[in-house]
């Protein structure tokens, strides 16, 4: 097949790269770059041009989180690349390029044996829960520091000297004074095989720890970097979609002139030479849908009750001894909750397919490019091997991109056509048929002591596992419960622990959500333990301190937020909040100063927040995605929730985004570690709604207990 960057948007570099790999992976594992005529072939991973170019093949999808730049950079660091001849191709789905955090983690759990065996390793390529640098930044150093060990090796034997007394650096690999450019040695370097274990370097290249520019910004801001919506191919119709929400859609109207209606069970489309002229077909035809009838607000709300007052709860955190902590006490217990909450990208989602000459072809913004190819094939009765995902970047964060529910739909008109189809959503389409975040409902026990620390605490907790909903879709896996993994263990010296879950059954379609859980649990927790210092007379920061003993790295951001924050105690006339969470594998604490306007809004003049992410990659990301996390995680916090009607979102479909003007001051800090790398993509997200929460109860004197905050209620 003839590849053209143009046309299919993913290429393998330079024509005339000389690709080279790290030896581990297999041989009859297919390349990650494609090579073209006079490339040698050694398995995934860096193409090295003849004008010295290095183009790197990425695993992880960019969403906005900066991955591209983040591993390209770990795999230059060890290479010795210089940082201005470094690009970046996503990696061909398939491979060895599994997310092994994915697995741990229980992404995968439960999937129905009928499928489990054909999903491989590539199916965990999954780019979501804060994941892609903690799992991914080993086998990128492996991989530069393969590459590096051929071209050094090429080197030594020019110069006659050892390999070990050779180093690379921006570009070259040097000895003594004396230097060759890697577009020098790259032929020579290629024809080279690894005697074994590629050594990584002892310490950080020049690249690594820098606030590198973005791979992936310049091409964003002058409209370069292409999105699933950009594709174009020759003879392409467009396609425009309506679905229901549980149950059959149909449509009475016929098509008029140059449009062409196709349906399924759940589903009607139009398909048009544009996609304007799609729409406004379906916009003016008749379509009639019989969705869910109880799937309503009241409905939600009554699943989330009777599941919270069952007993039917497992424990998917024990620690100590909970019932004998409480025996012989009334433990004191709040009750929160919140809300569903939708995914707010800015990208529509859009698929194209393609089946010519017995190739299947999907270009998609998938989270999951495996299981998404996977579930091409499958809807088109198509061989897996003549099945080809080019994965596009994501244009948005939310989490959406990992449900892939529009690529069999693709494929079905695309066959029905008989020609490349290009299905995208109207934004109130889009909205409509979310898989929101899971509303979630949750009871609190704690046994405070007369010294502040606390003897027993348990929450229960009633909804949704929204992450391991999308992935049973993705699957196939039999319906399932919450993951223990989704329930990070308190931060919190407490002796007696219970964590627990029961699922309840909703009306509704959750699906996962950047944050995760854990935006609703960190709500939940750092909520009740700011109940319970006020409730004791005590500061809520010397109420966490004594609590944090076991967890140096926590206690440290929380003294350091409050130092830059201005902590003032918290006390009557305070207009401050503070929150401390472990999430990811990293550590933050925010110090928050909100208020309740004239007019009942909430108004948050500053957030401050403190981060131990461990190694650090790239620390313009971190701040990037923590900054940008709260401000996102704040506005969702704050505005009304979505409706239900029949099981779809009936409003509101629009929600304004905040303008930077009105926006509150922020502060990032980043603390040295030299601890492992951990997640920072939800890190912000999670704790923003939390520390604002505890603010607005200093300020008003009322505790709010539900998301989104509303002191009007």
């Amino acid at each position: 097949m003839k590849l053209d960057r143009r046309t299919l948007l993913v290429g393998s570099g330079a024509a005339g790269a000389l690709v080279i790999a790290y030896a581990a992976w297999p041989r009859a594992e297919r390349a990650s770059l494609r090579p073209a005529k006079g490339e040698l072939l050694l398995g995934p991973g860096i193409a090295i041009a003849r004008d010295g170019r290095v183009t790197i093949a990425i695993p992880q999808v960019e969403t906005g989180q900066g991955i591209w730049t983040g591993l390209a950079q770990v795999a230059a660091d060890e290479l010795g690349a210089a940082w201005e001849s470094v690009g970046v191709t996503p990696a061909r789905p398939g491979g060895e390029w599994g997310n092994a955090l994915a697995k741990s983690e229980g992404w995968l759990d439960g999937l129905s044996s009928w499928r489990e065996w054909r999903l491989g390793e590539g199916a965990a390529r999954i780019t979501a829960g804060s994941t892609s640098i903690r799992a991914m930044e080993a086998p990128m150093r492996r991989l530069g520091a393969g590459a590096r060990a051929l071209l050094v090796a090429e080197a030594a034997a020019r110069w006659k000297v050892r390999a070990g007394e050779c180093d690379s650096a921006n570009g070259f690999v040097t000895h003594e004074g004396r230097s060759l450019p890697f577009a020098a040695l790259a032929e020579g370097a290629a024809g080279r095989t690894l005697p074994g274990e590629a050594p990584l370097r002892a310490g950080r290249g020049a690249l690594v720890g820098k606030p590198l520019p973005r791979l992936e910004a310049a091409p964003k801001a002058d409209g370069r970097l292409r999105f699933a919506g950009d594709v174009r191919l020759p003879g392409m119709l467009h396609a425009s979609l309506r679905r229901s929400g549980a149950g059959q859609v149909r449509i009475e109207s016929a098509a008029p002139a140059g449009i062409r209606f196709a349906s399924g069970e759940d589903w009607v489309a139009a398909l048009a030479e544009d996609w304007w002229g799609a729409e406004a077909a379906l916009a003016k035809a008749k379509v009639t849908s019989f969705g869910l009838a109880a799937g309503n607000d009241a409905a939600v709300a009554d699943a989330l009750d009777r599941a919270l007052a069952s007993d039917d709860f497992a424990t998917l955190i024990g620690i100590g001894d909970v019932e004998t902590a409480f025996e012989g006490a009334r433990p004191l217990a709040a009750t929160y909750s919140a809300a569903a909450a939708l995914h707010h990208d800015l990208e529509p989602p859009s698929v194209t397919a393609r089946l010519a000459d017995g190739l299947l072809e999907i270009w998609a913004a998938t989270q999951a490019p495996e299981l998404a190819r996977r579930a091409a094939a499958e809807a088109a009765g198509h061989k897996l091997d003549r099945t080809i995902l080019y994965p596009l970047p994501v244009g948005g964060q939310g989490g959406a991109a990992l449900d892939v529910g529009l690529i069999p739909i693709a494929v079905a008109l695309a066959r029905e056509a008989g020609r490349p189809v290009q299905l995208t959503l109207s934004r109130a389409e889009q909205v409509r048929g979310d898989a929101v975040r899971a509303p979630l409902k949750a009871r609190l026990y704690a046994r405070p002591l007369p010294d502040g620390r606390i003897g027993g605490w348990r929450m229960r907790v009633a909804g949704v596992d929204g992450t391991d909903a999308a992935m049973r879709r993705l699957v196939g896996g039999d319906p399932g419960g919450f993951r223990a993994a989704a329930f990070s263990p308190l931060p919190y010296a407490i002796p007696n622990v219970a964590l627990e879950a029961a699922s309840a059954t909703l009306p509704v379609q959750a699906g996962y959500h950047r944050g995760e859980l854990y935006g609703a649990l960190a709500f939940f927790t750092e909520s009740f333990v700011d109940e319970l210092a006020r409730i004791g007379g005590r500061d809520p920061l010397s109420q966490r301190i004594a609590l944090l003993g076991g967890n140096p790295r926590l206690a440290r951001c929380l003294v350091r937020a409050t130092a830059l924050g201005g902590w003032d105690g918290g006390g009557p006339g305070s207009q401050m909040g503070l929150c401390a969470i472990s999430a990811y594998g990293s550590f933050i604490a925010v110090v928050a100063s909100a208020s309740v306007g004239t007019g009942g809004q909430v108004e948050v003049s500053r957030l401050v927040a403190v981060v131990d992410c461990g190694r650090v990659v790239n620390p313009g990301l971190v701040r990037q995605q923590v900054e940008g996390g709260m401000i996102a995680s704040l506005h969702q916090a704050t505005v009304a929730a979505p409706s239900f009607r029949y099981g779809r979102v009936a409003g509101p479909l629009e929600a304004s985004a905040p303008g930077l003007r009105k926006g509150p001051e922020t502060l990032v800090e980043i603390l040295p570690s030299g601890a492992a790398p951990g997640g920072v993509n939800g890190l912000g997200w999670v704790a923003a709604p939390a520390a604002v929460g505890n603010a607005l109860a200093a300020a008003s004197g009322r505790r709010l207990r539900s998301l989104p905050l509303n002191p009007m209620s």
